[in-house]
């Protein structure tokens, strides 16, 4: 049985719009909104909620090309992805190509893979995302926390 690859850091949604989405994430389920920001390249926003120990990210595409909307029109609004803490990414990466796993746009930085993704056709229909650092990560990696 393989180690754990990472922990869970948030669940990310599509959405048409995150304000109108906030009021379902706010009011019926009692998260809280902790930040909005536009997205690293542009043409999405994000938005980052808490519900207890969990962490929500909603995407809003504000480019009809990108690929928030590009998913909206093949899928509707929905789970986008999931992503996963993950320490030594290059080298868990590098594994996980071994096994065969699709692995799509990585981003290095330096001789560092800072965020990676497990394509939907090896993720059981789900895109994973693998990351080490923020913004990436909207949670301090639990390898790191102190006390």
């Amino acid at each position: 049985m393989a180690e754990p690859i990472g922990r869970l850091d948030h669940i990310a949604f599509a959405v048409h719009s995150i304000e109108k989405a906030r009021t379902f994430f706010e009011n019926a389920l009692g998260a809280k909104f902790r930040y909005l920001k536009e997205g690293r390249g542009g043409g999405f926003l994000y938005a980052v909620f808490d519900l207890h120990e969990l962490t929500i990210e909603l995407l809003e595409a504000t480019d009809p090309n990108n690929f928030v909307a590009k998913f909206l029109e093949k899928r509707g609004e929905g789970v986008h992805h999931l992503t996963l803490q993950t320490p030594d990414l290059k080298e868990k990466a590098s594994v996980l190509e071994e096994q065969g796993l699709r692995i799509v746009d990585k981003r290095e930085e330096g001789n560092r893979i800072t965020e990676a993704f497990i394509s939907p056709t090896s993720g059981c229909g789900l895109l994973f995302q693998l990351a080490e650092t923020e913004p990436a990560l909207n949670n301090e990696p639990y390898w790191q926390k102190r006390g």
